[in-house]
C-alpha cells in the first residue's frame, strides 16, 4: 500500500463521521481552523476587494481552512474572534474599530492569534498606536501603478520560498512614514531603481513579517489591482502568510499534533508524494524545485488541470478539490 493510500485511509476515517450526512449537506472542512477577512473601509475603497475576497475563497476551497468575510466591525468581540486563527485586513482603510472592538483586537493577538495585512491594511488606523507596533509601518504615499523588481530577501519563508530572486510584477508602490526594517524580519525589498516615484531609497521593505506580544504579523504592501489577485506567485504569497500567521513554520511543521491529516496534506509534510526525483515530464511535479511536492505544487497542478480540463476530474464533480490531490498524490508516488 503506498504512503498516499494510507495517508488517504487515515483521512477517511478522520473524516467518516461526516458520510452519514453527505448527501443531505457538503461535508465540514477536514481541518477547522478560520480565517477572518475584514474589509471594512472608511477612507479610499479599492475597487479590488471583491477580487481579494474571491482570491481568499480560492485558497480556503484549496487548503485546509476556511474563510468568513465581513465588512461588520461588531463581529470584534471576544468571543467571535476566539473562532479564528488569523484575521485578515484585506484592503482595510481609515477608522474601522471602535475601542471596544480594538480591546478586542489585541486580545485576541496576545492570546496567540495572527494578523495578515494586505496593501492598505497600513492606511488603517493610524490613532491605534497597538495596531501599529503589531503591523510595523504606516503608509505615507504611492506613485502611479507601474511595474517594479521586487528583490527576495527571506527565500526560507512560507510566503517566499517558491518566489524567483527578482520578482517583476506591477502594482501600486507604498512608501511608509517609518521604515519598519528595525522592527521586523524583512521579506521582501523593492529596487527603487526599477520604477519611478519611490521615496525610501536602498532600503524598502514591502512584505515583512514579526512576532508581538504573543501574536504573529505578516504584511504584504501588493494588492492594489484586480489583476494582483489572480497572479498564482502572489496567490502563494498571501496563501504562506497566512499559514504562517496561523502557526505553520515551515513545511515541516505541521500540525503538531503527529497525526497525518488533511492540513499536512497541504503542507506536504505527509510525505505521501516526496519521491527523490521524478521525470520532468511526469506530473510537472515538484513545481517549486525545493524537492519535494506539497500544497504549492498542487495548486500547479490545479492549474494545468484547468487548463486541461478532460479526464483527471477524479471525483467526477468537476471541481478540483482535496480527493483530486490525493489521487494526484498516489501518482506522484507511484513515478506517475
Amino acid at each position: 500500500m503506498s504512503r498516499a493510500t494510507t495517508l488517504a485511509i487515515s483521512v477517511a476515517l478522520t473524516l467518516g463521521h461526516f458520510t452519514s450526512n453527505l448527501l443531505a449537506s457538503p461535508p465540514a472542512p477536514p481541518i477547522g481552523w478560520r480565517v477572518l477577512v475584514f474589509t471594512k473601509t472608511s477612507g479610499f475603497r479599492h475597487a479590488s476587494i471583491p477580487s481579494g475576497v474571491a482570491m481568499m475563497q480560492r485558497l480556503a476551497a484549496r487548503s485546509c481552512f476556511v474563510v468568513d468575510q465581513t465588512e461588520d466591525a461588531a463581529v470584534f468581540t471576544p468571543l467571535n474572534l476566539a473562532r479564528y486563527q488569523v484575521v485578515v485586513f484585506l484592503n482595510t482603510t481609515g477608522d474601522v474599530l471602535n475601542s471596544t472592538q480594538e480591546s478586542a483586537f489585541e486580545g485576541f493577538i496576545r492570546a496567540g492569534g495572527g494578523f495578515v495585512g494586505v496593501h492598505s491594511a497600513t492606511d488603517t488606523e493610524y490613532n491605534w498606536p497597538f495596531y501599529g507596533e503589531l503591523l510595523g509601518a504606516y503608509f505615507r504615499r504611492h506613485p502611479a501603478v507601474q511595474q517594479a523588481r521586487i528583490d527576495i530577501v527571506d527565500n526560507q519563508h512560507l510566503s517566499t520560498r517558491h518566489l524567483p530572486a527578482s520578482w517583476v510584477r506591477t502594482d501600486e508602490w507604498y512608501d511608509f512614514r517609518t521604515n519598519p526594517s528595525p522592527l521586523v524580519n524583512v521579506l521582501l525589498r523593492l529596487d527603487e531603481s526599477s520604477y519611478s516615484g519611490g521615496g525610501m531609497g536602498a532600503d524598502h521593505p514591502i512584505a515583512w513579517f514579526r512576532e508581538y506580544e504573543g501574536g504573529r504579523s505578516w504584511y504584504t504592501a501588493g494588492g492594489h489591482t484586480n489583476a494582483t489577485y489572480s497572479e498564482p506567485l502572489f496567490e502563494r504569497h498571501v496563501l504562506g502568510g497566512i499559514l504562517w500567521a496561523a502557526g505553520f513554520d515551515s513545511p515541516d511543521d505541521c500540525n503538531r499534533n503527529g497525526v497525518q491529516d488533511a492540513c499536512d496534506l497541504s503542507l506536504g509534510t505527509s510525505q505521501d508524494a516526496n519521491a527523490d526525483s521524478v521525470p520532468d515530464e511526469c506530473c510537472r511535479a515538484d513545481f517549486n524545485s525545493d524537492g519535494s511536492a506539497d500544497f504549492f505544487d498542487y495548486l500547479d497542478f490545479a492549474d494545468a488541470f484547468a487548463r486541461q480540463a478532460p479526464a483527471a476530474d477524479f471525483n467526477r464533480d468537476a471541481m478540483i478539490d482535496f480527493f483530486d490531490y490525493l489521487a494526484f498524490a498516489e501518482a506522484y508516488d507511484q513515478g506517475c
